[in-house]
């Protein structure tokens, strides 16, 4: 970034923007993200199994198309879409037309039937996956002043902080209906507009099929007074510094997500459903039970290598981890694939 650049206050939007996804941003590091922070799909190769199976469930509920798509919006390195591939059924995996959606460059060595796109596709007729995808929108934060007032927070490339002009317009539209803040000096919030309008475009480019995020979240009733901005680098939570060296993420208010897509397609979607990935996972049969102790006796391998796999489910599934990330589901034109049989 430029020395001006450096010296100028903006508010976190702008700032986090430039340092995720400008030219030298975090986003477009060669490293990756899974250089620095673990998700669910770098956790166990069960994830991407359990996404496999929630494909499967939405080609059965398409009635089996000539070509079900697989979009993985926010794509990362192409781990998930990679690896839902390799954990399809060949049958369906030779009908999956499937997009890895991300700023940075194709990775080298990626599977070939993977087409790398800088937007999601439209028309989609599938799945559409957005895994920590809505965390690393960027957001204005707000902050309450000394006379209880709520004022959009400026920020330099340093990170140094500073309070600028009151939260107006469908800003302050936002707060008031999806994170009020009371009067008291210090209260902060991340103003989700953005990842409103980024969801609802999102689901706007299925004609049939489904569409998932998954996000850490919070809903109304339980926003956190401080907000949640942070870093990571490394492995390891840091100060939220915009100037590209670590990703700058929040907590995602999926319930404003899922009403913005409503509204967006004018009453003609369902109520979308949120519930825990536990939930979640637990539905796609990932549920973290150890195997019986029989099974040492009779197929020692293959107890060590069931009792792995419970450990991994285990932590795909975890209360106080990520068992408690967000899953906002939307069906679009066929019933909802993870209501219980």
């Amino acid at each position: 970034m430029t020395d001006d650049t450096a010296a100028r206050w903006r508010g976190w939007r702008a700032a986090a923007e430039d340092a995720l996804y400008g030219p030298e941003g975090f986003y477009r590091r060669p490293e990756g993200p899974a250089g620095h922070f673990r998700t669910s799909v770098h956790a166990s190769a069960l994830f991407a199994g359990a996404v496999a199976r929630l494909l499967c469930r939405v080609d059965e509920a398409l009635d089996r198309p000539a070509a079900l798509d697989l979009v993985d919006l926010g794509a990362g390195r192409g781990e998930l879409v990679t690896g839902v591939l390799a954990a399809l059924p060949a049958e369906v995996a030779a009908r999956v037309r499937a997009y890895g959606v991300e700023i940075a460059d194709r990775p080298e060595g990626l599977d070939p039937r993977v087409e790398w796109l800088t937007d999601s596709p439209k028309g989609i007729t599938g799945l559409l996956f957005a895994n920590e995808w809505l965390d690393n929108v960027p957001v204005e934060v707000a902050e309450v002043d000394s006379a209880g007032l709520p004022r959009l927070v400026y920020v330099r490339e340093d990170g140094t902080e500073r309070l600028g002009e009151p939260v107006a317009g469908a800003e302050a539209e936002w707060l008031a209906r999806w994170w009020p803040l009371a009067p008291e000096e210090g209260l902060r919030a991340e103003i989700g507009l953005p990842r409103d309008t980024a969801w609802a475009s999102a689901v706007t480019t299925l004609d049939r099929g489904l569409a998932v995020a998954v996000d850490y979240a919070h809903t109304l009733d339980t926003r956190p007074p401080f907000g949640t901005l942070t870093g990571f680098r490394a492995g390891r939570e840091t100060a939220p510094v915009p100037d590209g060296s670590c990703d700058i993420t929040a907590h995602v208010a999926l319930d404003a997500c899922a009403t913005a897509a409503a509204a967006a397609s004018a009453g003609a979607l369902p109520d979308a459903r949120l519930l825990t990935q536990r939930a979640a996972l637990r539905a796609l049969g990932v549920t973290g039970a150890r195997p019986p102790l029989t099974l040492a006796s009779t197929d020692p391998a293959g107890y060590v290598r069931a009792l792995a796999g419970a450990g991994e489910a285990a932590e795909l599934t975890a209360p106080g981890g990520l068992g408690d990330f967000g899953w906002l589901v939307q069906s679009v034109g066929i019933p909802d694939p993870l209501d219980e049989p």
